[in-house]
């Protein structure tokens, strides 16, 4: 599966000039490449993010996650998602699982993974505990 330059680019922007808050990422199948889907503006909400990802389709995502430490510090997180709804036909799930780590290694400076099948295990409260 190729990774459409797009990708890389939209990814350095939210990474280093904070552009973006959240880049979602889609399978082409057709032309075997990922490409980018949807971008979510620097005040888009977490809620904004979540609505973004299809209830029934496979998505990789990254989102820049801002948190205050206990000692009272800004800091910021880049989450990879992969999402995989249970309702998502199989082998919609299939390709993205296969593809998930080549496509992750395209993007340098990744600081946690989850793997979500429902909204649930991709809330606020989980990417905090894992984030912190």
């Amino acid at each position: 599966m190729a990774v459409h330059d797009d990708c890389k680019l939209r990814f350095l922007d939210l990474k280093a000039k904070r552009t973006y808050r959240f880049i979602v990422f889609k399978i082409e199948e057709k032309q075997k490449q990922v490409i980018v889907e949807k971008l979510g503006e620097p005040t888009d909400s977490y809620e904004d993010f979540s609505a973004s990802l299809p209830a029934d389709e496979c998505r990789y995502a990254v989102y820049d996650f801002d948190y205050v430490t206990e000692e009272n510090c800004q800091k910021s997180r880049i989450i990879f998602i992969a999402w995989s709804p249970d309702t998502s036909k199989v082998r919609n799930k299939m390709i993205y699982a296969s593809s998930k780590d080549r496509f992750k290694r395209e993007l340098d400076g990744i600081q946690v993974e989850l793997q979500a099948t429902d909204p649930t295990e991709m809330g606020l409260d989980v990417i905090r505990s894992r984030s912190t």
